[in-house]
């Protein structure tokens, strides 16, 4: 038996970890756009990194220098993603690095996580100067986690305490994330920091199972990023671990972060699970979900609150899967559109008002099998055409 608590506080909330945000001149207006994570304490490490194979400098770095080594710094920029820069970017990684051990001996095996334009130089002299505003005791994570944003509204905080029968461990994240947003992870960032006696396989092991029915359930605008990145880390402080309850504890921070992106979806209004059922087997019904929720014509359809199941189904006929006219029913919320080949119009004003609201459910049961998933999206309105008509200035 065990109980999941909510707490606030975000990273912060494990015992010797300590973090913070700061301004080291890459955005205007003193805004915050420098941030780090520091342990007191060496951390082992799990990561999941980007579909796209034109990966960003610092993920190339990492992969090449860092990779199964224990950590107890990560760095994160804003604003510059060092991606498309080759061996000039990851160089530039390596420098800055550097530069980081060099005046704080006590960082050993630093991790550098970058996020903002891609095809520019890193400003390695201003995130440098930046070193000297940390401070290694700040447990700021309202700074942190607003420090890593870049179209964001809001900034995506989470933590829980995990109380087992004779122990206690804690969980806590931070993520950032709105636009370049495919189900292949996102153009996200994402830090889970824990005090739990996770092994080592048990990360791996977790973080790519709960990865499949969160980050990568969740779509903007079909774009996958050069950069999207998942850490997971953990001192082991707590000497406490059950595999059961951490695996749901980092489902529900996953779960609530990835929501929370797409809820700050450039330019969204409104949040959609796409429930597939009856597929011919689950990749068939994760096929489906994932062709909705990336599908232009349907975001359309829920920015204009515009019931238009036609676009639904001729996205599930167009997705590669097995499927059927003569078997297919379509739901929007609970009310029925469209029932193996019955039409319902007279549904229709009912359906208008449930996509006013700002998060519902469409449900497609395919009628062939047991297959089923489910992903989540957004609408797509004028609002994302201005933020990245504009996007570098």
């Amino acid at each position: 038996m065990f109980d999941i608590i909510p707490l606030s506080g975000g990273i912060s909330v494990v015992d010797g970890i300590y973090c913070d945000g700061v301004h080291c001149g890459l955005k205007a207006n003193n805004a915050l756009d420098l941030a780090f994570i520091y342990s007191d304490t060496m951390l082992d490490v799990e990561s999941i990194f980007t579909n796209n194979i034109f990966k960003a400098a610092p993920i190339e770095y990492y992969l090449r220098h860092t990779k199964g080594k224990q950590s107890n710094f990560v760095l994160i920029n804003t604003k510059n993603a060092n991606a498309m820069t080759g061996s000039i970017g990851i160089a530039d990684v390596g420098e800055v690095l550097d530069a980081l051990e060099s005046k704080f001996k006590n960082i050993k095996n630093p991790i550098f996580s970058s996020t903002g334009v891609i095809g520019q130089y890193l400003p390695k002299e201003k995130i440098i100067s930046g070193f000297s505003l940390f401070n290694l005791k700040s447990k700021n994570h309202t700074n942190a986690s607003n420090a890593i944003l870049t179209t964001d509204r809001f900034s995506k905080e989470v933590a829980f305490k995990v109380d087992l029968e004779d122990s206690t461990f804690k969980i806590g994240a931070m993520a950032k994330g709105a636009g370049m947003i495919n189900p292949a992870m996102a153009t996200m960032l994402c830090f889970i920091t824990t005090d739990a006696n996770i092994p080592k396989d048990d990360m791996k092991e977790l973080l790519n199972e709960c990865v499949q029915n969160t980050f990568n359930a969740i779509s903007v605008d079909g774009d996958t990023s050069t950069n999207d990145s998942v850490f997971l880390m953990t001192n082991k402080k707590s000497k406490a671990y059950n595999k059961e309850a951490f695996k749901m504890a980092l489902n529900l921070v996953m779960k609530k972060l990835s929501i929370d992106i797409l809820k700050d979806g450039e330019g969204s209004s409104k949040v959609v699970a796409f429930e597939v059922i009856g597929a011919k087997n689950n990749n068939e019904a994760m096929v489906c979900a994932k062709a909705l929720s990336n599908s232009l014509l349907v975001k359309t359809a829920l920015f204009g609150c515009d019931p238009n199941w036609g676009r639904i189904a001729s996205t599930i006929g167009s997705c590669g899967i097995c499927a059927d006219s003569n078997t297919l029913k379509i739901y929007i919320g609970d009310i029925i559109v469209y029932d193996c080949q019955k039409i319902y119009f007279e549904n229709e004003e009912k359906t208008a008002k449930i996509m006013k609201m700002e998060d519902f459910k469409i449900t497609c049961n395919l009628g062939i099998g047991d297959g089923k998933f489910t992903a989540y999206g957004c609408d797509l309105g004028y609002k994302y055409v201005e933020i990245n008509s504009d996007y570098r200035s």
